[in-house]
């Protein structure tokens, strides 16, 4: 059983490999030219205009929250692909149910405008 989980144990290992490396070189051979409008609390570099805080629409948490949800359900597919020739057929078709709800919930907050942003 833990043996057909090494494809994912490499996958995790390769990603964390390459992420490491993009930020070791980034850090290394990048471009260091501070000034005094870099090193401001402003990350932008620009003046900071109105209220230190402002009202942000309900439309972006609606957004992050749709995001987060189809990125965990869509982690459900590695295990399910790893596993799928000992599933057999009575596995693909729960997965396939699975990922026609997830099409209905889609199709749901599409229709809504849910994914539209003004």
């Amino acid at each position: 059983m833990p043996a057909d989980y090494l494809p994912i144990l490499v996958l995790i290992v390769l990603a964390t490999f390459v992420a490491v490396a993009a930020v070791t070189l980034g850090h290394l051979f990048g471009p260091r030219r501070p000034t005094a409008t870099k090193g401001s609390p402003y990350e932008s570099g620009m003046n900071p205009y109105g209220p230190g805080q402002r009202r942000v629409p309900v439309r972006f948490y609606l957004v992050a929250v749709l995001f987060i949800l189809f990125d965990i359900e869509t982690v459900f597919l590695l295990p399910w692909a790893v596993v799928l020739r000992e599933l057999g057929v009575r596995g693909l078709v729960q997965m396939a149910v699975f990922i026609f709800v997830l099409l209905i919930g889609f199709v749901y907050a599409w229709k809504k405008g849910a994914l539209e942003w003004e």
